[in-house]
């Protein structure tokens, strides 16, 4: 048998994204699906209110947004985000995350390994 390189789903079987992760009130709920020397896949429920603070990533770190709203800063430039809508926030350079209301996304990093 091959290495799992995608963890936490069924493989082979239908699934909804939404799904994986449920709302935890005051928390941040992840889910990760793959964490590789080059690549990294989460699925993050943030609870209205809740946020990441300002950091910078190693890899580009892009941001899908699947359900409700976030407000994504990106070097200082603030962006709002909604259902359907991503957005990329690039290797070393300072970024946060907070919510407008309870949201989901996918969250894809990307590095050199």
């Amino acid at each position: 048998m091959t290495e799992k390189l995608i963890k936490n789903i069924e493989h082979s079987a239908p699934f909804k994204l939404l799904d994986l992760v449920a709302y935890e009130p005051g928390k941040v709920a992840s889910l990760t699906l793959a964490q590789k020397p080059g690549v990294g896949l989460t699925i993050l429920a943030f609870a209205e209110g809740e946020g990441v603070s300002t950091h910078a990533a190693p890899g580009d770190a892009m941001a899908y947004i699947m359900d409700g709203e976030a407000e994504i800063t990106i070097d200082e430039t603030r962006y709002r985000l909604k259902a359907g809508e991503g957005i990329v926030m690039p290797a070393g350079i300072p970024h946060a995350v907070q919510s407008i209301t309870s949201f989901k996304m996918l969250l894809t990093v990307v590095k050199n390994s």
